[in-house]
């Protein structure tokens, strides 16, 4: 009798020890997901209380079908995932190529190149703001200062170009994330491969075509998954350089969610636009994570 005893106790007690971070999971994630997904079932308004016992069912949901707002920032947002996905993955990896090549002062630039990652996104977005502002911003002043033009380009105030200054932000912000995730597969990829290559007569690019890239796709698609989640839910930087203008050319799925949700009150609509838009963060992760499992696999067979 004792022996069992003593038995039950030590199996329960991983749960007792599981419990607190099993609480605070209930509270800090579980609830407020709940939450929010049944506000998303009704017509909640933060300026009217009341509202949210009116149960309405999937029409907030529905109403997304008929609303042009949220399919362009939804498209927006798409186009803002790949080109700034694509740029810094390429810039990220022709980064981690110069610094492996390096035989001295890999460890003082690896350091340099994670200062970027270490400022927060309001912080970046306030930088950049200024450096593209229309009267006194670098870039500018740069621009006529060198006699490249002869008035002020509003970079902040065009469409097109506010655009582009969001996401050179990103880039500039998240680059090193790719550039140190790649670096360290160049660090970890094995010799004999490449030497052997070599002696074959192989060149620089089909040494790289052949071998280093498809050793380096599992740490691409890492990166890339990480990325996506980040990008997808931009919105400190785009918040502070334009604030979604003009217009709502540079608005994107969760500065609208932000302003659907605390500038028009409107809770219950921008719950469910949170939720469609969280099945595209993880329509990408899924993307991302089968590429990676397939990248592994195919490593496997090489092997």
């Amino acid at each position: 009798m004792l022996r069992a005893l003593r038995a039950r106790q030590t199996a329960l007690a991983p749960l007792v020890l599981l419990l607190p971070a099993f609480t605070v999971m209930l509270f800090v994630v579980a609830l407020p997901l709940a939450f929010s997904f049944y506000t998303s079932l009704t017509p909640y308004r933060l300026i009217r209380p009341e509202t949210i016992e009116i149960f309405i069912g999937a029409r907030n949901y529905v109403r997304l079908w008929d609303n042009p707002v949220f399919w362009a920032a939804f498209w927006r947002t798409i186009l803002f995932l790949a080109i700034a996905l694509n740029v810094e993955l390429l810039l990220g990896l022709g980064i981690a190529l110069l610094i492996n090549r390096l035989t001295w002062g890999q460890r003082t630039l690896r350091t340099i190149m994670m200062f970027p990652m270490m400022f927060s996104p309001i912080l970046v977005g306030f930088q950049f703001k200024f450096i593209f502002n229309d009267n006194i911003g670098i870039v500018n002043n740069a621009l006529q200062a060198l006699g490249l033009t002869d008035r002020a380009i509003p970079w902040l105030v065009d469409a097109q170009l506010a655009m582009f200054s969001i996401i050179v932000a990103e880039v500039w912000m998240s680059t090193s994330i790719f550039a140190i995730l790649l670096l360290a597969g160049l660090l970890a990829m094995p010799r004999d491969p490449i030497e052997a290559a070599r002696v074959d007569g192989c060149n620089s690019w089909q040494v790289f075509r052949h071998i280093t890239l498809p050793f380096l796709m599992p740490f691409i698609f890492i990166a890339m998954t990480i990325r996506s989640l980040d990008v997808a839910r931009a919105y400190d930087i785009v918040h502070v350089m334009t604030g979604g203008g003009p217009a709502g050319r540079t608005e994107l799925l969760w500065t609208l969610l932000a302003r659907v949700g605390y500038d028009n009150a409107r809770m219950g609509e921008a719950n469910a636009m949170a939720y469609v838009s969280t099945l595209l963060s993880i329509a990408f992760t899924v993307f991302f994570f089968r590429k990676l499992m397939a990248a592994r696999r195919y490593m496997g067979g090489a092997e």
